[in-house]
C-alpha cells in the first residue's frame, strides 16, 4: 500500500471521511486539510462528529462558521454541533403539539427524536447548507467533511413518505420514526446534497479504518451500503500501521496487523488503498497534524497518572459477587472488547461459586467461550440477523394488514433497518433469556442504549393513546425494564484509552442515566500503558493514554479497571488471567 499523501492524489472538490469511532478519521481529515492548504488550495474543513476534538487539534476556539486558522493560511474550519442542532430540530417538530396532545404522547415523540438517527439527520441538515451554498462552492477549492452520513440516513432521505408528517399519523412501534417530520421546506436542498454525494466527479468518500478485523468488517459494510446508493467514488485509508518492531509486544502487534491486512475483505481490495503509519503522538497541535502524513517524531508525554492503584477486572468481579448482582451487561461501541469482558466476568463469577448464564451476539464467541456445563456456566448465542429478520417480518405483516399505502410501507421498511430497530429485536431475545434465568446470574455482552430502553418504555404508555400501533412489546420486555433499574442490575462500560471511544462511552452513559440506569464500573481495554513495552513508539503511545486514564479515573471516582493490550486471542483459561 502507498502512503496517503493528498498532494499526490487527484482529489475531488468534496471529500467525506467516514469510519468507526476511534479509527482516526478526524486526524486524517485534519491532516488532509492542512496538507492541501499548505499547497496553496483554499480549504474548508467541517466536522459533524458529536465526539469532535477539532478545538484540541487546532488549539483554538471554533464555531459553526468557517474560522480562519492563523498558522495555516488558506484553511478555514467549522465545528458543527449535531447534538445541539438535533435538540433545536427536535423542539421545532414537537412545539406545535405541546398542549394539544397528552403528555405521554409528547414524551414518546421526544424520545423518538432523541436517538443517533436524529443526530445524523440534524448533522446532514447542517452540512447540506454548505454543499448547496453557491458562495461557499466558489470560495473554496476543497470542502472536507469529517463524518459522512450512513447508508440508512441517505436511504431515509430519498423516501417520498419520509416527507409526510408520519410521526403524527402512525407508528409501527418503538424505533427511530419521524426524524424528517416538518422538514418539507428542506426537501430540495437535501435532494441536491444527496445527488452531489453520489456524483463521482464532485465527491470522494474516504473510508478510514485500522489494520484490524472488526474495523475492516465495518468498512466493508459501509462501503457496500453506499455503493448500493450510487456512491461509488470511494477510497480506503488504513490508519495506524506499525512499520517496525523491536520488542516482543511490538512484534506481536506487527504480526497481528499483517494477518488482518492479509485477510482484508475482497470488496475493499478493489478500492484505491492507502496507509498512514502508526504515530507515537496524539494528533493535536499544527506540528503534529502536519507530521501525521509525512514524518514521525516520538515525543514523551508529560502527564503523570493520578491513581496510586489501578483496579483490575478481578476487583470488579469481586464486587459484583459480594453485592449479589443478578443481571450484568457489558456496554460499549463495537470493537472495544465487551464480549471478552463479558466472558471473563462470567468465568470469574463461576470461580466464586455462582451459577452463571452467559449470552452473546458474537457468532465466534459462541465457540470460543463455551465451557463445560458442569463448571456452572451455561451459554446461549443470539443471532442478531435472525432476530432482526423475525422482528421485521412481524412488523411488516401487521403494517400491510392495516392497509398502509405502499409509500408508508417503504418508510416502515427503511425504519426497520435503523440501529434502534436492531437493538429492539435483539433485546426481545435477551428478555426471554433473562426471564428464564431467575436462579442464576445472567451476563449479557450487548445491551440496548438508554434511548432504546426509553423507546420501549414510552411505547407501552403510547399504546394506550394510539391504538393504531403495529409493534407489540412482549410481556418479558415489560417485566425486564423495571428490573434493569433495580439494584440487582449492573452495567459495565467498556472503552479504550483514546479520545473518541471515551467520548462515545460518556454519551452512552448519559443515555443510560436518562433511562434511570446507573453504570458504576468502567473497564479500559487494550491498554498499552499496562504492558511495560520497551519499543520507543509504543512506549510513547502508552504515555499518551495517561490523559484518558486520568479523565476516566476522575469521572468514575476510581471505579475503573485496566486490561493490558494482548496480541494473543483471549479465550478459555486466558480469560481468568484478565
Amino acid at each position: 500500500m502507498d502512503l496517503f499523501d493528498p498532494s499526490k492524489i487527484k482529489l475531488t472538490k468534496y471529500l467525506f471521511y467516514t469510519g468507526k469511532g476511534g479509527v482516526g478519521k478526524t486526524s486524517v481529515a485534519c491532516a488532509t486539510a492542512v496538507s492541501l492548504a499548505d499547497k496553496g488550495k483554499r480549504v474548508l474543513l467541517i466536522s459533524t462528529d458529536p465526539a469532535s476534538n477539532l478545538q484540541d487539534v487546532f488549539s483554538m476556539e471554533l464555531t459553526n462558521k468557517g474560522t480562519s486558522i492563523p498558522s495555516v493560511p488558506n484553511l478555514y474550519v467549522a465545528n458543527l454541533d449535531p447534538i445541539q442542532a438535533a435538540a433545536e430540530y427536535r423542539e421545532s417538530v414537537i412545539a406545535p403539539y405541546r398542549g394539544k396532545l397528552p403528555v405521554s404522547v409528547i414524551a414518546n415523540m421526544e424520545e423518538q427524536l432523541s436517538g443517533s438517527c436524529t443526530i445524523e439527520i440534524a448533522a446532514f441538515n447542517e452540512f447540506s447548507n454548505f454543499i448547496t451554498d453557491e458562495k461557499v462552492q466558489q470560495e473554496y477549492d476543497h470542502i472536507i467533511f469529517d463524518t459522512a452520513p450512513t447508508g440508512h440516513t441517505l436511504r431515509m432521505l430519498q423516501l417520498p413518505s419520509a416527507w409526510s408528517n408520519f410521526i403524527s399519523e402512525s407508528t409501527h412501534g418503538a424505533s427511530c420514526l419521524g426524524q424528517l417530520s416538518g422538514l418539507e421546506s428542506k426537501k430540495a436542498i437535501y435532494k441536491q446534497a444527496v445527488e452531489t454525494l453520489a456524483d463521482g466527479s464532485l465527491t470522494t468518500l474516504i473510508l478510514v479504518t485500522r489494520p484490524e478485523t472488526a474495523p475492516f468488517k465495518e468498512a466493508e459494510r459501509a462501503s457496500g451500503e453506499l455503493s448500493a446508493l450510487g456512491v461509488n467514488n470511494q477510497m480506503l485509508v488504513v490508519n495506524g500501521v506499525l512499520t517496525e518492531h523491536s520488542d516482543a509486544l511490538s512484534t506481536s502487534l506487527y504480526e497481528k496487523q499483517r494477518a488482518a491486512l492479509a485477510e482484508m475483505p475482497e470488496s475493499l481490495r478493489t478500492l484505491l488503498l492507502y496507509m498512514v503509519p502508526l504515530r507515537a503522538y496524539n494528533v493535536t497541535g499544527i506540528e503534529n497534524v502536519r507530521a501525521l502524513l509525512s514524518t514521525d517524531h516520538v515525543t514523551a508525554h508529560a502527564e503523570t497518572l493520578n491513581a496510586t492503584h489501578i483496579p483490575v477486572l478481578n476487583d470488579v468481579i469481586d464486587e459484583l459477587a459480594v453485592e449479589g448482582k443478578r443481571v450484568i451487561f457489558t456496554m460499549g461501541k463495537g470493537g472495544v472488547g465487551k464480549t471478552t469482558v463479558a466472558a471473563a466476568v462470567a468465568l470469574g463469577l463461576v470461580k466464586r461459586g455462582k451459577k452463571v448464564h452467559l449470552t452473546t451476539t458474537d457468532p465466534a464467541a459462541h465457540l470460543k467461550f463455551v465451557l463445560d456445563e458442569t463448571s456452572g456456566i451455561s451459554m446461549s448465542h443470539i443471532d442478531e440477523a435472525e432476530e432482526l429478520k423475525k422482528y421485521q417480518s412481524e412488523v411488516l405483516s401487521k403494517a400491510r394488514a392495516s392497509g398502509m399505502s405502499n409509500e408508508d410501507i417503504a418508510y416502515v421498511e427503511e425504519d426497520l433497518r435503523s440501529p434502534c430497530t436492531q437493538e429492539i429485536a435483539v433485546f426481545r431475545a435477551f428478555a426471554e433469556i433473562v426471564e428464564k434465568a431467575d436462579d442464576q446470574v445472567v451476563v449479557i455482552d450487548t445491551a440496548p442504549t438508554g434511548h432504546t430502553l426509553l423507546l420501549l418504555e414510552s411505547t407501552q404508555s403510547y399504546n394506550h393513546e394510539i391504538q393504531r400501533t403495529k409493534g407489540e412489546i412482549p410481556e418479558s420486555v415489560k417485566r425486564l425494564l423495571p428490573r434493569l433499574k433495580s439494584d440487582e442490575t449492573e452495567v459495565i462500560i467498556v472503552t479504550l484509552p483514546e479520545a473518541t471511544p471515551v467520548y462515545e462511552a460518556l454519551r452512552l452513559e448519559d443515555d443510560l442515566k436518562r433511562a434511570g440506569i446507573a453504570a458504576k464500573w468502567w473497564v479500559v481495554n487494550q491498554s498499552l500503558y499496562g504492558t511495560n513495552t520497551t519499543n520507543p513508539m509504543l512506549a510513547a503511545k502508552a504515555a499518551s493514554e495517561v490523559e484518558w486514564l486520568n479523565r476516566i479515573d476522575e469521572h468514575a471516582s476510581g471505579k475503573f479497571a485496566l486490561i493490558a493490550w494482548s496480541a494473543e486471542e483471549i479465550k478459555g483459561d486466558r480469560l481468568l488471567a484478565l
